[in-house]
């Protein structure tokens, strides 16, 4: 016989307490933990002879060929690892107004009028805000099947009644609630249950489910982390509002490729593919300015050229500033660490601020070089030297790291117009057009523009 239980759940990360507390031990965060009731049986004990027999097979059998459905965004299909998977989950994120239903509706509409039966459930417009929006992005006549509902009993029984689309979008996953839980929707065990049965339902009718998903105020996809674990793929939609460019980001990928990227650009028009985001990272190249320098970096497979800014000023206060923008602050701690020990060069009165140029966060080691040379530069007031691209990891002890996928690198600055390559000693560089200087210590960077500084 079911019975009812109390029991407390963080909204954050799912951490279940036996009581209430202000403070959630998982995660740290405040005032997160809810009481939930859930409608548990009493457990009994399992025999051996009441289940299913499984069917085993060997680590050699034939695994069936998927035939994947590209949306027809290619950047799109580019970050899902060749387009949608049937039967697969992907569960996509990002800040509010970012534009995850612009393309998601972008996606749709181009798959419908290719012949695949898409549907699209909203529990957070009506159909008409939606219909306005295909409108605006130029979408009214493409088949799609759209609906607005928060039931997942309603959803299940109304899809498995009718011909089984090729793409399910629902939109999003925090609204939707299973009546059979007294907990409220958005809840952590409304999230797990309602991905649960909708995976479930993709599965059973072989067709491809996007779930959009709710960030918390750190950018985390809200709810229970395994939602995350539930699904086939993760997708991340990066930017900021204060630049058109939006980042599309894999960092899960059962199918493909992860740290796989996608570039658009947002316009009035909705979302516009970037063929070549390298031209759009880099600023005005024609005059040279101190304290910038040009990264080769790698974005899954993709090379990508960005313009890493740096800033060092005298400062009044006891505690100098130390801000950054679209990399880890960490890092950058540790290498005016290395400026310091190694190099000789005092910045503990100092001021540094360093940015990445439109918006894009690195994560790669490889920027080291190319940030501490910006930010000699900006200590000395000499320019990077001209069309040159500047990639190489900082260890401790000030040695300059080779890194990976160089010939990919310097084959993209080549064809936007870069005569200049500085990396590091013992990269495998194959015959190409671009003129490579090889350094082997931080100290040499430091050398270049006091060098430049005494010619000047």
């Amino acid at each position: 016989m079911a019975r009812v239980t109390e029991h407390f759940s963080c909204q954050n990360c799912g951490a279940s307490y036996r009581k209430w507390q202000g403070k959630c031990d998982a995660c740290g965060e405040w005032n997160s933990i809810a009481e939930e009731a859930t409608n548990e049986a009493v457990p009994k004990g399992l025999s051996s002879g009441k289940g299913r027999k499984l069917e085993f097979t060997s680590l050699d059998t034939v695994a069936k060929e998927y035939k994947r459905a590209n949306c027809g965004v290619a950047e799109l299909d580019r970050v899902l690892g060749g387009g949608f998977v049937p039967g697969s989950s992907v569960l996509i994120g990002g800040d509010p107004g970012i534009g995850k239903s612009t393309i998601l509706l972008q996606a749709v509409g181009v798959m419908a009028k290719q012949g695949y039966k898409c549907t699209y459930i909203s529990g957070e417009e009506a159909t008409t805000q939606i219909s306005m929006r295909a409108k605006r992005l130029g979408l009214q006549d493409s088949p799609v099947k759209l609906a607005a509902a928060n039931s997942i009993r309603d959803i299940v029984t109304s899809l498995e009644k009718q011909d089984a689309p090729d793409l399910l979008i629902i939109d999003s996953i925090q609204t939707m609630y299973a009546d059979n839980l007294d907990s409220a929707p958005g809840t952590v065990s409304q999230v797990r249950a309602c991905s649960q049965e909708l995976i479930r339902l993709a599965k059973k009718l072989n067709c491809a489910l996007m779930l959009v998903g709710h960030v918390t105020k750190d950018g985390q996809i809200a709810g229970p982390r395994v939602l995350e674990h539930m699904v086939d793929t993760v997708l991340y939609f990066e930017g900021d509002r204060g630049h058109q460019f939006r980042i599309l980001r894999a960092v899960k990928n059962r199918f493909g490729a992860t740290d796989e990227i996608g570039v658009f650009e947002m316009t009035d028009k909705g979302l516009k593919e970037v063929s070549n985001p390298s031209s759009l990272f880099l600023g005005n190249q024609e005059k040279a300015i101190s304290g910038a320098s040009v990264f080769a970096g790698m974005e899954g497979t993709r090379p990508l050229l960005v313009e890493i800014q740096g800033l060092v000023a005298p400062s009044q206060q006891a505690t100098p500033r130390r801000a950054v923008v679209g990399w880890d602050s960490s890092r950058l701690a540790m290498i005016l660490a290395v400026l310091d020990a190694r190099c000789g060069l005092s910045l503990t009165g100092n001021e540094v601020y360093l940015n990445v140029a439109g918006g894009l966060r690195v994560n790669e080691p490889a920027a080291d070089l190319a940030v501490a040379a910006a930010l000699v530069s900006s200590i000395s007031d000499v320019p990077v030297p001209e069309n040159s691209i500047i990639f190489g990891e900082i260890g401790l002890s000030g040695e300059i790291r080779a890194v990976g996928q160089t010939d990919a690198r310097l084959k993209e600055a080549a064809k936007l117009g870069f005569t200049t390559a500085i990396i590091p000693v013992g990269s495998k560089v194959k015959e190409n057009s671009i003129r490579t200087i090889e350094i082997e210590h931080l100290s040499e960077i430091v050398r270049l523009f006091t060098a430049n500084t005494n010619e000047s």
